[in-house]
């Protein structure tokens, strides 16, 4: 949409005492052509009945910026048309009566050097509660490459943990031990002992899981970095399990780290709803002993995951790989959780791409210039088996790591054979598609050739095989694949 009539203000009119529009108060410029030390973001808002598109773009670009309801002169004591974000482009959002799409173009003077805290209490701070917009959804933001490189991004990188675990050509596999809380220290690390002996690469405690009565966080590190070593002992290979940290304060998660680090972990684990700072905070920590940092998304459903409302997952993970994570749970697309598979797979570029392209169908609206920050392993986590091993590898790739939970602790045979099943399913694919086969296609017949030879295999496709999670996606692109001629 293009600006409609309106006259250039005189400084005198700009400056008068009173209220004025936002695009009157330069929030505004359809002629505006961003720089590339800009941050641009995408906004899909949906104004009010009667409010008119180009003023509510004005009006995000406002808020979140530098203005208020009302004139003031003070603007006048500072760089302001720097300042100023400026909204230069609104686009209906396709098939979507009542929605539009807002560019805003920040300058870089608004941000303070590599901290998410201060980006996001601007970006998505006053703005989403703005009474003229019915909703508002931050879908996607550019950041440029001297904004990037004023954060450290993952301590290890994507990389450098497959060097350190010498695992290569394959994803690595984990599990989440269940039931997520009621077990004691022993029984705990027993059940981390059985996983990692039948053959995955990680176990991981769940979000919920800290210190509470019935297991205290220095008894679930003792047993289960015994379980680590003895598991790693048996086996020959590099084993870990996501020791999570996640406290009420920073002194009690630095404390938590330097005992899993005492104890010779290769990981630790936080929530998302520790906050920005908080991550940052314990990825310099990872940073400085050489440790990697799993992620656990919890609580980003809450404003993630409805289309016409908060902030898209794609943002999300874009700041994470910024903040500092080395693993993050980025969907399935096949699971028990919320995905569209192209949604997700943008997701998975997000954390991986050296140079991510824009991509509309998988809600990509940017090219991003990643400015060698280190990669992030995305994770594959919730509602996932075994007989979904050739989907996942065909969806992800080799660069993912697949975490069956009770895909591996429900198994009618225990633990070790759920582990068993989960590693041979995958070096079965693998070795399928390395050969060329077509994985898509021909999968299951793969996967039941293998078990003829594996038990637990059997078991596991016979109990799970064809469970699936068909529902209807609710965050999904707005741009559909064009079909091309062959």
């Amino acid at each position: 949409m293009n600006d409609i009539a309106n006259p250039p203000m005189s400084a005198k009119q700009r400056y008068s005492a009173g209220v004025l529009k936002y695009r009157q108060m330069g929030y505004w410029d359809g002629d505006y052509q961003p720089k590339e030390t800009d941050v641009i973001c995408l906004f899909r808002i949906t104004p009010q009945e009667g409010v008119d598109p180009v003023e509510a773009a004005a009006a995000v670009a406002g808020e979140s910026s530098t203005a208020t309801w009302t004139v003031v002169w003070t603007d006048r004591l500072t760089a302001c048309d720097s300042y100023r974000a400026k909204a230069y482009r609104v686009d209906p959002v396709p098939n979507t009566p009542g929605q539009f799409f807002a560019y805003v173009a920040y300058d870089l003077i608004l941000f303070e050097e590599g901290s998410i805290a201060n980006m996001t209490a601007s970006l998505i701070g006053n703005v989403f509660s703005f009474k003229p917009l019915k909703a508002a959804r931050l879908e996607d933001i550019r950041v440029p490459v001297a904004y990037l490189k004023t954060f450290k991004g993952p301590p290890t990188g994507l990389v450098v943990e497959r060097e350190r675990l010498d695992k290569f050509g394959r994803p690595l596999l984990g599990a989440t031990t269940k039931p997520k809380l009621g077990l004691s220290g022993r029984n705990y690390g027993r059940v981390i002992y059985e996983g990692l002996k039948g053959g995955l690469d990680f176990m991981k405690d769940d979000e919920n899981i800290n210190s509470q009565p019935f297991m205290h966080w220095r008894d679930r590190f003792l047993y289960c970095m015994d379980a680590v070593n003895k598991a790693s002992a048996a086996t020959g290979e590099v084993k870990g399990t996501y020791l999570n940290v996640t406290a009420a304060t920073m002194e009690d998660m630095y404390e938590r780290a330097e005992f899993a680090k005492e104890l010779g972990s290769v990981v630790v684990m936080v929530d998302l709803v520790i906050g920005y700072t908080a991550i940052q905070s314990m990825a310099n920590w990872c940073r400085k002993h050489d440790m990697l940092m799993h992620m656990h998304r919890a609580g980003h459903g809450t404003y993630t995951r409805q289309k016409n409302h908060g902030v898209s997952f794609r943002v999300i993970a874009k700041w994470l790989r910024m903040a500092g994570c080395d693993h993050l749970h980025a969907g399935t697309a096949v699971g028990k959780l919320e995905g569209d598979p192209l949604t997700v797979q943008g997701y998975y570029n997000v954390c991986r791409d050296s140079y991510t392209k824009q991509d509309l169908p998988r809600g990509l609206f940017f090219d991003q210039d990643w400015a060698d920050l280190k990669k992030i392993m995305p994770v594959a986590s919730g509602g996932i088996h075994a007989g979904q091993m050739h989907q996942l590898l065909d969806l992800f790739g080799d660069d993912v790591i697949l975490q069956f939970g009770g895909g591996t602790i429900g198994h009618p045979q225990g633990i070790q054979a759920g582990a068993v099943a989960n590693r041979v399913a995958l070096e079965a694919m693998v070795k399928a598609r390395n050969e060329g086969k077509d994985i898509v296609k021909e999968g299951p017949e793969i996967l039941r050739a293998a078990a003829r030879w594996c038990t637990p295999l059997k078991a596991a496709l016979d109990t799970w095989g064809e469970i699936s999670f068909n529902y209807t996606s609710t965050d999904t692109s707005d741009f559909v694949p064009t079909a091309t001629a062959s």
